[in-house]
């Protein structure tokens, strides 16, 4: 059965860190591209970042330089740190893992984690 279990989520002030976690079974994790999504209260689900099966990653331009992928393969599991949390970044973060087999496409998601950042 695949699973994707978010943790790490929480309340936390501004300026925090908050160290999100997606634990995967179920499934090869070395063989997904993995990414986490957030959605903001209001908003539309937005992509945050992503991680190759080869560790190549790309956090989206807003979000760079103060939020970082990773990926651990031996313990399937992907990781976000995020530092200078804003209170624009609270948000529902959930991950996400892809991959195409030709015409078919495996496509997982978590039930995502909540993040709040607020006085």
């Amino acid at each position: 059965q695949v699973q994707l279990a978010e943790s790490g989520g929480g309340l936390v002030q501004p300026g925090g860190s908050l160290r999100l976690s997606c634990a995967a079974s179920g499934f090869t994790f070395a063989n997904y591209a993995m990414r986490w999504y957030r959605q903001r209260p209001g908003k539309e689900r937005e992509l945050v970042a992503v991680i190759s099966t080869g560790g190549r990653s790309r956090t989206v331009d807003s979000l760079s330089g103060r939020f970082t992928i990773s990926r651990d393969n031996a313990k399937s599991t992907l990781y976000l740190q995020m530092n200078a949390l804003e209170t624009e970044d609270t948000a529902l973060y959930q991950c996400n893992a892809w991959r195409s087999r030709g015409v078919d496409i495996d496509d997982y998601w978590g039930q995502g984690t909540q993040v709040t950042v607020s006085l």
